[in-house]
């Protein structure tokens, strides 16, 4: 059986999701623990590559396994055996064809930029700080420029094999800037909805629209920059601590699974009954004379 997993992960020991010969990789623990469990080790499909030290609220990944495990009891499973940095927090059985990765329509990314002199003590590790004021409305108004289909090259990293061979065109469905308030400050939130991301696009994006904040990029300067194609004209990468993989969609019918043969007609709903004496509904006996 096919199967979809969601994780939530601390990315702040790790070399980011895929295996690597650098470092220790989620990949690499939530295998571990998948042969712990399963007795196999399946090769695993992750939704996309996650850098060092980026985090996941909603990471997915697909992988085939025959288990009598169910999936509500799967994850209870395997974090008994993941370290605690990683968690899996919901499994689901889905079509064979399925896969982590090309089956997503969308996945949203959460950069968090703590305000303030000083750092936390609690998040330090989620988030970067910045210690001046930002101009949140120049922010909001830049970010729409960053919606629709565009050539993203100029928020790309140098170095990128998509760019190199010119796959550098993806649509950004919703970009918004937020300020949330709690008793340790002030908190500003850039989430970025898109069918595709390049490398390090999101930090640079963030980036980008700091600097928009801060005054050092004019406010409508977002279409001159996309236009140039040029990274030397974006913002700087921020920090991947303060990035978040926060949600992976996919569409309702490439996560529901084909009608069991036999219990649904040409039509996908259940066989009528037949008339008596048709070999659906055999006729019934006769009553003896007398």
């Amino acid at each position: 059986m096919n199967i979809l997993l969601t994780l939530q992960f601390d990315g702040s020991a790790y070399c980011g999701f895929q295996v690597q010969q650098n470092g220790r990789s989620v990949c690499a623990v939530v295998q571990d623990a998948l042969e712990a469990v399963l007795g196999i080790r399946p090769p695993v499909k992750g939704c996309g590559r996650t850098d060092a030290g980026v985090h996941a609220l909603g990471y997915a990944l697909s992988f085939a396994a025959d288990t009598d495990i169910p999936m509500g009891k799967l994850p209870l499973a395997l974090n008994t055996r993941l370290p605690a940095d990683v968690r899996v927090i919901g499994a689901r059985q889905v079509p064979e064809g399925f896969h982590a990765r090309y089956s997503a329509h969308t996945k949203t990314y959460c950069y968090r930029i703590r305000l303030g002199a000083v750092d936390s003590p609690f998040d330090a590790a989620y988030c970067c700080r910045l210690s001046g004021p930002l101009d949140l409305a120049a922010m909001r108004a830049a970010a729409e420029d960053v919606c629709g289909t565009h050539d993203f090259l100029a928020f790309c990293a140098a170095g990128s094999e998509v760019a190199a061979r010119g796959d550098t065109v993806r649509t950004v469905s919703r970009c918004a800037v937020s300020l949330q308030k709690d008793a340790m400050g002030e908190t500003v939130c850039i989430e970025v909805t898109a069918d595709g991301f390049l490398y390090n696009m999101v930090r640079i994006l963030a980036g980008t629209l700091v600097r928009v904040g801060q005054g050092r990029i004019p406010m409508g300067g977002i279409p001159s920059i996309l236009a140039s194609r040029s990274r030397q004209n974006a913002g700087p990468t921020l920090p991947a601590k303060g990035l978040f993989l926060q949600e992976v969609f996919y569409p309702p019918e490439v996560l529901e699974l084909p009608e069991p043969p036999g219990l649904a007609g040409p039509s996908g709903t259940p066989e009528p009954p037949g008339p008596a004496g048709t070999p659906d509904s055999p006729e019934p006996p006769r009553r003896k004379p007398g």
